[in-house]
């Protein structure tokens, strides 16, 4: 499939998801919790200016489960207003506040406070004695207690699945929204960096940036739809950001690298670089890490915030790159002769450029013979600069054999053809 075709279908995909209403389900939860006795639903409340609504709920279920202990204590509730709270009730038993009812609850049920009040009054009083009469016995008060405890579990997992599931659904449809979107993104960014961005660098640092943006905003709005709030996702994250700091330090730091890798540019896509121990072409320059090709073809990834802090040689960052032959000879040659020899033979040479011409200079005065040094420019690329240079050293030593140049003697001495790394002018 060509990437022409791959565009328009990941694009297609994007839109099908998006047209998906999400369920209505999966909204955030409604801070609503269930009152259960003995693993049966009695209602459904809200929370408290000092209790969540799931601590409330318990609160209310250890209080008749304390009145159940004593099933003699259980009569009628009783509704009395609130000794602090005047706009709230107390629903009593046996002397036992089992509840207290806010003016909150009977707004959320869309009722008077008293009606809201006797209501639930009501309810627990039928609970009460319903459960009163299922521990007859020592025997049945075991036997409803474990059933009572099963379903209770149960129940609540049920309540955590249904809130929690269709959120987690909720998400993974907004993740698989975006991952599309992000494929598409990458996908265009490709075809109109190549057609406008001639540099591969720039096209990379693109496509890169517009495909990690677009997964950020999906994880943001993908944690919207699992019930995180924005506010909430940041205190938490601001309170572990130490933590965080510490764990994610490596990554953050390779990662901030390779934004400045690729946005300050010291080497681009192609280039013949040395990093450390490592050498060879730049094949990809991700956010996390610099993958380089070795000239023996092994692939090396190199983290970035080792590449950005490192010394870095690029060989390749101008076309041209200068090389040298030292060539070791006795005393008895002819030194301006040979110098004329050395400087022919480099211009001969196929792959030696012409401008900056070679330069043959006499370096050293041994006490076994002389030194003499030629230097030409080349391409900057490995594969010319090594050919070149073995061709410089053969085209050496045949005209110093046609001009009857006496050659050193292996025994005594030897001739030293290198190619070193560039120095500074």
């Amino acid at each position: 499939m060509t990437r022409l075709m791959r565009l328009p279908l990941a694009l297609l995909m994007a839109l099908l998801v998006l047209s998906l209403p999400l369920p209505a389900m999966a909204q955030v939860d409604d801070g609503l919790a269930t009152v259960r006795l003995d693993g049966r639903a009695l209602f459904r409340l809200g929370g408290t200016e000092e209790l969540e609504a799931r601590l409330r709920a318990r609160q209310i279920e250890r209080q008749l489960l304390t009145v159940l202990e004593t099933p003699q204590g259980i009569s009628r509730a009783r509704i009395t207003p609130a000794a602090e709270n005047d706009d709230a009730r107390e629903v009593t038993m046996a002397g036992r506040i089992l509840m207290l009812v806010t003016e909150e609850d009977a707004e959320a049920n869309g009722i008077t406070l008293e009606a809201q009040a006797r209501e639930w009054a009501s309810v627990l009083e039928t609970a009460l004695v319903q459960a009163s009469t299922r521990r007859t016995s020592e025997r049945a008060r075991f036997v409803t207690d474990v059933r009572g405890s099963v379903d209770t579990a149960f129940a609540r997992l049920l309540e955590v699945a249904i809130s929690i599931v269709p959120r987690a659904l909720a998400a993974l449809l907004v993740i698989g929204v975006f991952w599309a979107l992000a494929a598409g993104v990458r996908g265009l960014t490709r075809i109109i960096s190549e057609r406008l961005v001639r540099d591969r660098t720039v096209e990379n640092l693109i496509k890169q940036v517009s495909y990690y943006t677009v997964w950020l905003l999906g994880l943001i709005v993908a944690a919207t739809a699992f019930g995180l709030e924005p506010s909430t996702l940041a205190t938490g994250l601001g309170l572990t950001s130490l933590a965080l700091g510490f764990a994610l330090k490596d990554i953050l730091s390779n990662f901030v690298s390779g934004l400045l890798i690729l946005t300050l540019r010291p080497f681009k896509l192609g280039d013949q670089i040395v990093i450390g121990e490592t050498e060879g072409t730049v094949e990809r320059i991700e956010l996390r890490a610099t993958q380089i090709r070795t000239y023996d073809g092994r692939r090396v990834l190199v983290p970035n915030a080792e590449t950005f802090t490192s010394r870095v040689t690029n060989n390749t960052a101008a076309p041209v790159r200068r090389a040298k032959v030292l060539c070791h000879l006795g005393y008895e040659v002819e030194v301006a002769q040979v110098m004329a020899l050395l400087n022919a033979a480099a211009l001969e040479t196929e792959g030696v450029i012409d401008t900056p011409p070679p330069l043959v200079v006499l370096l050293e005065l041994r006490a076994d013979g002389l030194t003499f040094q030629l230097n030409f420019w080349c391409d900057s690329r490995r594969s010319d600069f090594m050919q070149t240079a073995s061709r410089v050293r053969i085209r050496v030593i045949r005209a110093l054999r046609d001009a009857a140049v006496a050659l050193p003697d292996p025994g005594t001495s030897t001739v030293r053809l290198l190619d070193d790394p560039p120095e500074q002018s």
